[in-house]
């Protein structure tokens, strides 16, 4: 009788089982997901919750012992460093297993066993402790340059050049005695285009001898 005997035979012996489960669980956790039979899946499930629990302790001595199973470094490198991030907030059933129905041929019961959470990495919960915020300080805005820093200084060549420009305009004064002086002319013209008075004509003439002749 098989007293305290577990796992499955599988129709194998002793090499040939753990040779084959350790090609299964290295393929498990290098490609996440795989498909086999139900028998096989169930008594992966273990092996697989064993290299996660060495993963999740992730000290030399549990990296040795993966090492011993898990046939590519590469994949017990991988494993160790996100064992915490994806199998950190649970604690046993690290794998699912899925019905797929009958294998073609041999009418075998076949299933997928995953891993949980194996397409992405689980995103660590913020802590519960509130950090302060640092003030904001305030925006400053940059002031604008004054006019004189910003005007170059006048040399003596354009001051002088300045100062023969304003004597030579005249100013609103000089201005003002050219429109005075110019508005008589403009007013005594008129008055020389007057016409001459009317002459008297022969008419009037003999009113004025007969008025001679009377005195």
């Amino acid at each position: 009788m098989r007293h305290r005997k577990a796992g499955v035979k599988l129709g194998r012996n002793s090499s040939h089982r753990k040779a084959m489960f350790r090609n299964m669980v290295t393929s498990l956790f290098k490609y996440n997901r795989i498909r086999t039979t139900d028998a096989k899946a169930k008594e992966l499930r273990g092996w697989a919750d064993r290299i996660v629990t060495l993963a999740k302790r992730g000290d030399l001595h549990a990296r040795r012992q993966a090492l011993s199973i898990i046939r590519e470094q590469a994949v017990v490198h991988r494993l160790f460093d996100e064992a915490t991030d994806r199998f950190g907030g649970i604690e046993g059933g690290y794998t699912r297993i899925v019905k797929l129905g009958r294998r073609p041929g041999d009418a075998a019961p076949m299933s997928m066993i995953e891993l949980v959470a194996g397409d992405k990495t689980r995103t660590p919960k913020p802590s519960k402790a509130k950090t302060a915020e640092a003030p904001k300080a305030p925006a400053v805005t940059p002031a604008a340059p004054e006019a004189a820093d910003a005007a170059p200084e006048a040399s003596d060549d354009s001051v002088d050049a300045a100062a023969a420009e304003t004597t030579a305009v005249p100013g609103p004064e000089a201005a003002d005695d050219t429109t005075k002086s110019a508005a008589p002319e403009a007013s005594a013209a008129p008055e020389a285009e007057e016409a001459p008075a009317p002459e008297p004509t022969g008419e009037e003439a003999p009113e004025t001898e007969t008025k001679t002749e009377e005195k």
